[in-house]
């Protein structure tokens, strides 16, 4: 999989990779919260998607996205949650 994600916001590296490990830890995943990236290979191998550190190419568009999605979408819908409790507690 190419990493060419680009982080718009210069210093948010280190909070996404916070967000990251704190949201797959809560979902029941082992995560190093040093390396929280390598969440992807237990999430590929409890999928059957042969992962592997380096080269990827052989893998499906599918693949690659059933690995990205569960941990993107995780942190999306975290994302949302923050973003609403933020707004009700303006409201009040």
């Amino acid at each position: 999989m190419a990493s060419n994600n680009r982080i718009l916001v210069p210093g948010a590296r280190q909070a996404l990779d916070q967000l990251k490990a704190d949201v797959m830890q809560a979902q029941g995943y082992d995560v190093d919260k040093s390396a929280p990236n390598n969440v992807k290979f237990e999430i590929a191998e409890e999928l059957g998607i042969p992962l592997s550190k380096g080269y990827n190419g052989k893998l499906t568009s599918e693949q690659a996205g059933k690995i990205g999605g569960s941990i993107g979408g995780n942190m999306v819908k975290e994302m949302v949650r923050m973003a609403q409790e933020q707004m009700a507690k303006k409201r009040i």
